[in-house]
C-alpha cells in the first residue's frame, strides 16, 4: 500500500505493489478450509550462483556497476547500507529513490575517498521525493541529468555518463500509482525514455540500471494472476518494456538466466514479504545488444539488507 499521509497522485514507491497471497482452497461447500486443513509451505529463496568474471568470448571483465533502490539514502546509510556497498566494491554505484536533497547528504555519503566523483540529481519540487544517484572510480567525459524533455526532467529520475566506449545511465522510472492514476503519464514517460535511449545508443553502446517498476513477465514475480492490475505489472507497462527489448537492448539477468525463478529484487515490508520471497523482481541492468558478447554476469544480491529493495550487479568487459 502507499505510504501514510500521501496523496495517490503524489505516491512513487515500489510499497504499493501488492504482495497477493494465494487465496485459501475451498471445499465443496464453498467454505474455506480452517487453519487446520492449510499446511504451511516453506518459501523457496533464491541462491544467487557464483560469479561469471569472464563473457562468453573469453573476455575478463572491466566494469562492475552495482545498482540499489535504497528507498532512502540516509535511513539507507543507518541500516548499513554503506558497509554492504564497500565490501561489494564496485567501480560505479548508481543509487535510486534517494529522498534527499544534495544539501542535506549525510557526511558518510559526502566522505566516500573511494569515489570521489559523486553525480545527484533531486526532485526540484518535491523535496524526499524520488531521486537518484551516481558514484565513480574513474571520473566520466560528461554527465548528463535528466532526458531532454522538460515534462520527465522534474523529479530527478535519469543521470547519464558517458565513458569512452559506452554510456550508463541509471533511472527511477515513474511508477504508475495507486489505482493507476499515472499509468497514462508513464506510457508517455516509456516512450519518451525508449527514445532518448535510442539516441544515446546510436553514438554509443550503453548500459542502463536502475528501478524500472516494471516486471516484465510472469516469472518475474510470485504472484502474477492476482496482480494483474496492480501497478508494475500491467499489460501497457509490460508492453512498454518489451518495446524497449526490442528497440536494441537485452535483460541481462533473463538473457543468462532464462527459466530461474524466485529471483525477485523488491518485497513490500507488509505482510513478511521478504522472509516468504513474496517479490517481484522491478530492478535491472539492460545492455545494448552489441554490448552482448562483453556480458559477464548479472547478480541479484537478493541477501544484502538495508531497503525494500536489494542490490543488482553487473560483470561486463568494455
Amino acid at each position: 500500500m502507499p505510504k501514510r499521509g500521501k496523496k495517490a497522485e503524489d505516491v512513487d514507491s515500489a510499497d504499493e505493489l501488492e504482495a497477493t497471497e494465494p487465496e485459501a482452497k475451498k471445499s465443496k461447500k464453498g467454505a474455506a478450509k480452517g487453519p487446520k486443513e492449510k499446511v504451511a509451505e516453506s518459501p523457496i529463496l533464491y541462491q544467487d550462483p557464483p560469479n561469471k568474471l569472464t563473457s562468453c568470448s573469453g573476455q575478463k571483465y572491466t566494469l562492475k556497476v552495482t545498482s540499489w533502490n535504497v528507498d532512502g539514502l540516509r535511513a539507507w546509510v543507518k541500516k548499513k547500507g554503506l558497509e554492504w556497498v564497500r565490501e561489494e566494491d564496485p567501480d560505479v554505484l548508481c543509487l535510486q529513490e534517494t529522498k534527499c536533497a544534495e544539501k542535506l547528504l549525510p557526511p558518510e555519503m559526502r566522505e566516500m575517498p573511494e569515489y570521489p566523483h559523486k553525480y545527484w540529481a533531486c526532485a526540484g519540487a518535491k523535496e524526499g521525493y524520488s531521486g537518484v544517484a551516481l558514484l565513480c572510480k574513474t571520473e566520466p567525459l560528461s554527465i548528463t541529468y535528466g532526458i531532454g524533455e522538460e515534462e520527465h526532467d522534474q523529479e530527478g529520475r535519469v543521470i547519464t555518463a558517458e565513458f569512452p566506449s559506452y554510456f550508463l545511465v541509471t533511472a527511477y522510472v515513474p511508477n504508475a500509482g495507486r489505482g493507476l492514476v499515472r499509468l497514462e503519464y508513464r506510457q508517455r514517460w516509456d516512450a519518451a525514455f525508449r527514445a532518448y535511449l535510442r539516441g544515446l545508443d546510436a553514438r554509443k553502446p550503453l548500459v542502463l540500471c536502475g528501478d524500472l517498476n516494471v516486471a516484465h513477465t510472469e516469472i518475474d514475480l510470485k504472484n502474477p494472476k492476482g496482480n494483474k492490475k496492480s501497478a508494475g505489472f500491467t499489460p501497457e507497462e509490460r508492453q512498454g518494456f518489451g518495446e524497449l527489448l526490442a528497440a536494441g537492448f537485452i535483460d541481462t539477468f533473463r538473457h543468462l538466466y532464462p527459466n530461474t525463478l524466485h529471483a525477485y529484487t523488491f518485497w513490500t515490508y507488509m505482510m513478511n514479504a521478504r522472509a516468504k520471497n513474496v517479490g517481484w523482481r522491478l530492478d535491472y541492468f539492460l545492455v545494448s545488444t552489441r554490448l552482448l558478447g562483453a556480458l559477464c554476469d548479472s547478480k541479484i544480491r537478493s541477501q544484502a539488507m538495508g531497503s525494500d529493495h536489494c542490490p543488482i550487479t553487473l560483470y561486463v568487459a568494455v
